[in-house]
């Protein structure tokens, strides 16, 4: 086995996905694993849109997660940035959640939850076929109680723990 069989064996996104993968003007490495904070829709749109373009583009899987009262201006920036969205939906390379489907239970923040949820879609993606999954999570409703609260910081940090095992970026 050479260098690239090995890296292949293990899943070095290098060399199963050859196109860099850019976020907010750098370039992604092995860490994938993304936190950002923004001002506001605007501003954060204007750093999301290209990295997602890039996805559709490459080919790779979309999973969204977004506040269900801002699901069709979701839809609508991403047709602004010339993302077929209904083709993609229909074709299972774009998958739009509401964050009450993604990140609660019970009506409350239940971490176990969203990271069964982002494995499943993580290895789903990889069995239909797609080199990479670009998921992306709208997390404007920040904990505001504060057992909530605690419980998202865990859960940002078992993200961090499980993510390395797989090549996709999680922002």
């Amino acid at each position: 086995m050479d260098q690239n069989d090995n890296a292949k064996a293990r899943g070095d996104a290098s060399t199963q996905n050859n196109q860099p993968i850019r976020f907010a003007g750098s370039q992604l490495g092995t860490q994938r694993h993304v936190c950002a904070f923004f001002h506001n829709p605007d501003e954060e749109y204007r750093v999301l849109l290209p990295f997602i373009k890039d996805g559709f583009e490459c080919g790779d899987k979309a999973f969204h997660i977004v506040d269900p009262d801002r699901r069709e201006e979701h839809l609508r920036r991403l047709e602004s940035a010339g993302i077929d969205v209904t083709k993609a939906q229909r074709s299972g390379q774009f998958s739009l959640f509401d964050w009450h489907a993604a990140y609660f239970q019970h009506g409350h923040f239940d971490q176990n939850k969203p990271l069964a949820l982002i494995e499943e879609v993580l290895n789903d993606g990889a069995r239909q076929g797609f080199s990479l999954t670009r998921a992306v999570g709208h997390v404007e409703w920040a904990p505001e109680e504060r057992q909530d609260l605690e419980n998202w910081v865990e859960y940002e940090a078992k993200l961090n723990y499980i993510l390395p095992r797989y090549k996709d970026p999680v922002i």
